[in-house]
C-alpha cells in the first residue's frame, strides 16, 4: 500500500515537471511508450519521465577506468552533470572497487542511476586471473541481481547479442566489428563456447528480477555500428528485430522497458534508424548514444553527436546518451562532462521545438524578447549556461554599456528603437 502511494506521487510529481496532465502520464506508462525509472528502494530522487511526448532527456556517463579509478573523481564527476542539467547518469566503472564506486553514486545521486552489470562479470574474471570467456551464466546473473538490489533505477542488458548475431557477423563483416564492451564479452563467449547468450536465454530470470524492484531494463545494443561504414547493416537490424520480441515480452511481464540506439550513423540514416526502432519496438523509448555522424573528428565528438542527436531528437527519440569531446581518447574530465552534457541539452532541446514538446519553443521566445530588449540578466537567467555567456560578455566589454562589443553602435536591435517608437 505505501509503495502504491509513493509510485502515485512519484507520477504526480513527473507529470508537474513536464507540464502535463499525471492521466497522460498514466497513459503512456500503461502502453509502454513512457517509462519512469525508479528502483523500488529509492525514494528521494527527481521523478524522471522518458517517452513519447515528453521533453527529450539527457543522460551523462560517469565511471572508473583500469587507468583512472578514484571515487571522489567520479563524485565530482556527478556533481558536474548534475549542475549542467543531466536527467540521469550512468555508472560504467571498470576499474577499482567498482562495488564501493556504485553504492557511492547511488548514495549522492538525486537523479536515476544506470549501469551495466555484464561489466562486472567481466571485472570478477580479470581479478581472478581466469579468461574472460570462463565467466558462467549464473554469474552474469548474479551481477544482474546484485546491481538491482543494489538500488539502480535502470540496467542495460545486451539480451539482443545473439548466436544469429555471431553467425552474421561471420558471414559479412564489418569495418570496426563489434564497438560495445558489452556487446563483445558475449560475442567472444558464445564464439567460445557455441552456446547462446545467456542473457537472452535467461531473460525471463531478468524480467523477474527487474519486476521484483521496479526496475526499468534498458535493451542494449550490443551490435550498434562503430563507424558509419557499418551503420544499418544486417547485424545492427538483426539485433533490433529481437529487441522488438523482447520489449513484448517484457510488457507482458509488467516490466518497464527501453531500447537503445546505434553509435555511429550518417547523418541521412538518423531519422530512419529512429523510425524502424519505434516500429519494430512498439513505440517504446528509444535511447540513443548521439549519434556520432561522421568519424573523423576526434576531440569534438561531443559536437559531431550533438548534430546527430538534434536530428534523433526530431525524428521520435526519446533520451540523449552524451558524448564527450574525449570520446575516442581518454576517460573524460570535469570539463568535458560539464561540455557533453550542455552540448547534448542543446540538442535535445531543438528537437524538442521540432517536434513541438509542450513549452519548449517557449523559452526560445523568452530569451528573444530578452535579446530585444538588450537585457542582459534576463538573457543569462535564460541561457543554456549561464556562467558561459557571462563569462564571454564579461572577457570583452563594450565601450558603450547596453550593448555588446560584437556590433557596438551599429547594434541593430538598439537603432530600430526609435524608428519603430519601441522602449
Amino acid at each position: 500500500m505505501e509503495e502504491t502511494r509513493r509510485r502515485k506521487s512519484f507520477i504526480l510529481l513527473a507529470s508537474e515537471a513536464e507540464g502535463i496532465e499525471p492521466e497522460l502520464l498514466r497513459e503512456g506508462l500503461s502502453s509502454g511508450e513512457i517509462v519512469l525509472p525508479r528502483n523500488a528502494r529509492r525514494n528521494e530522487i527527481r521523478p524522471v519521465a522518458i517517452g513519447k511526448g515528453l521533453k527529450t532527456k539527457v543522460n551523462a556517463n560517469l565511471g572508473t577506468s583500469e587507468d583512472r579509478a578514484d571515487l571522489q573523481f567520479e563524485l565530482e564527476k556527478l556533481a558536474v552533470a548534475i549542475e549542467a542539467g543531466a536527467d540521469t547518469v550512468m555508472d560504467l566503472s571498470t576499474g577499482g572497487d567498482v562495488d564501493l564506486i556504485r553504492r557511492a553514486i547511488l548514495e549522492e545521486s538525486p537523479v536515476p542511476v544506470g549501469t551495466v552489470p555484464i561489466y562486472q562479470a567481466w571485472i570478477q574474471c580479470i581479478e581472478s586471473k581466469r579468461p574472460l570467456v570462463e565467466a558462467t551464466a549464473d554469474e552474469m546473473l548474479d551481477e544482474v541481481r546484485r546491481h538491482i538490489e543494489d538500488g539502480v533505477d535502470f540496467i542495460t542488458v545486451h539480451c539482443g547479442v545473439t548466436r544469429r548475431s555471431v553467425e552474421i557477423l561471420s558471414r559479412e563483416p564489418r569495418v570496426t566489428d563489434v564497438v560495445s564492451r558489452g556487446g563483445t564479452f558475449l560475442f567472444e563467449w558464445m564464439s567460445y563456447h557455441k552456446k547462446e547468450n545467456p542473457l537472452y536465454e535467461r531473460y525471463d530470470e531478468i524480467l523477474d528480477m527487474a519486476k521484483a524492484h521496479e526496475v526499468t531494463l534498458s535493451l542494449g545494443d550490443g551490435m550498434r555500428p562503430g563507424c558509419i561504414a557499418d551503420a544499418s547493416d544486417k547485424a545492427q537490424m538483426d539485433e533490433l528485430v529481437t529487441l522488438g520480441e523482447l520489449v513484448e515480452r517484457a510488457r507482458d511481464k509488467g516490466v518497464q522497458v527501453m531500447v537503445e540506439g546505434p553509435g555511429h550513423i550518417p547523418l541521412d540514416q538518423v531519422k530512419a534508424n529512429v523510425c524502424m526502432e519505434k516500429t519494430i519496438c512498439k513505440g517504446a523509448p528509444f535511447y540513443v548514444l548521439g549519434p556520432i555522424v561522421t568519424d573523423v573528428c576526434p576531440g569534438y565528438d561531443h559536437i559531431t553527436s550533438a548534430i546527430g542527436g538534434a536530428v534523433a531528437a526530431a525524428a521520435g527519440a526519446d533520451f540523449l546518451c552524451y558524448v564527450t569531446a574525449s570520446e575516442h581518447l581518454r576517460l573524460p574530465d570535469l570539463d568535458d562532462v560539464r561540455e557533453g552534457v550542455i552540448a547534448t541539452r542543446i540538442a535535445a532541446h531543438a528537437g524538442d521545438i521540432a517536434k513541438s514538446v509542450a513549452g519548449a519553443a517557449d523559452w526560445d521566445l523568452r530569451m528573444s524578447r530578452m535579446r530585444k530588449k538588450l537585457d542582459w540578466e534576463g538573457m543569462f537567467s535564460l541561457a543554456i549556461d549561464p556562467e558561459k555567456a557571462r563569462k564571454l560578455r564579461a572577457a570583452s566589454p563594450s565601450s558603450i554599456e547596453d550593448v555588446c562589443s560584437m556590433c557596438g553602435e551599429l547594434c541593430s536591435l538598439k537603432n530600430l528603437r526609435s524608428t519603430l517608437k519601441q522602449e
